[in-house]
């Protein structure tokens, strides 16, 4: 089922849904099943599961030279989707993204996809890897999330890269994209970064799952903001609880978000990381709680893996 179906069939009431990450490259599907058992009994209407690029080392050869080798360090997501859908009977939204894939790999993921029954998707560019300054794109491949909008669209409209291959069939996937309450860091200021956002809508997207925030107001904000653009798809915020003292730093560089004072104050004053993370399951149920009362359509919560924050706040809301 659609993402916009199940919002539909909710008719109002907050839905549950969640992110995980594959494992690292050695771990079993059953690591993946550890941290969604724990979350089963809510009943997510949807699991995410995020894309990692292939990363790339060094090797000095014997004549001195360096041979640049490509590694990747999680399994491929695809098959995660299939397995988790297949285990649970619960919808699986992949991740898409631009890096690191050419528009000819992009289709053939697509087709697998829908071959597998998997009508979700979610359309992303993709962040530079580590050792780029900048995002790059693939040769051959999209440098924005929209012209990735664009070729899903296309392939559900029956229309493949090459007119040479006859298709009688068309896909049929439902498009999510990323919103940014604070805006993308890239972006010189929101009224730029909304521009792009409707961009995406415009040219075929279903919905907008947010980047996470720790300030309800900033995605109140945006969502008026959006609709003031005349964006009125679903928009459905992404919260993550703190978890340890070093995410303070961590979350605001890596992500580009801020940190209230009052959260702030709170986390210094914790002697240990379990303190920590009770006063991020204590500020995500207020959170939640909140949302839920404004009408949010669903919360997606990222759990980077580790399941149990998000199931002491789900306990407490669902």
């Amino acid at each position: 089922m659609k993402v916009t179906e199940h919002i539909e069939k909710a008719k109002g009431k907050t839905l549950f849904s969640f992110e995980l990450l594959p494992p690292l490259k050695g771990k079993s599907i059953h690591h993946i099943y550890e941290g969604i058992d724990p979350l089963m009994e809510f009943n997510p209407s949807f699991i995410n599961v995020t894309y990692h690029r292939e990363e790339y080392i060094y090797k000095k050869r014997a004549n001195g030279l360096l041979e640049k080798i490509s590694i990747r360090k999680r399994p491929g997501t695809v098959g995660i989707c299939a397995a988790i859908k297949s285990k649970y009977q619960v919808d699986t939204i992949p991740h898409l993204i631009c890096g690191g894939f050419t528009k000819e790999e992009t289709e053939n993921a697509l087709i697998d996809l829908s071959f597998l029954g998997i009508d979700n998707v979610l359309a992303l560019r993709g962040d530079p890897i580590k050792s780029e300054t900048h995002f790059v794109p693939e040769d051959g491949g999209h440098a924005h999330a929209v012209d990735l909008v664009k070729q899903i669209k296309d392939l559900n409209n029956g229309k493949f890269l090459y007119e040479e291959v006859n298709q009688d069939m068309n896909t049929d996937f439902c498009i999510g994209v990323a919103g940014y309450p604070e805006k993308h860091f890239e972006a010189p200021n929101m009224k730029t970064d909304l521009k792009y956002l409707k961009q995406k809508i415009d040219n075929g997207a279903d919905y907008i799952v947010t980047q996470l925030f720790y300030d309800n107001q900033k995605y109140f904000d945006f969502v008026e903001r959006c609709r003031a653009e005349g964006i009125n798809v679903p928009i459905i915020p992404g919260l993550k609880p703190l978890t340890s003292k070093r995410q303070l730093t961590f979350i605001p560089k890596f992500f580009h978000v801020n940190l209230p004072d009052e959260l702030v104050d709170e986390i210094e004053k914790c002697k240990s990381d379990e303190e920590v993370k009770q006063v991020g399951i204590e500020w995500g149920i207020k959170q939640s709680k909140e949302l839920i009362q404004k009408g949010a359509p669903c919360i997606h919560y990222y759990t980077m893996g580790k399941s149990s924050a998000v199931k002491e706040i789900a306990r407490a809301v669902f």
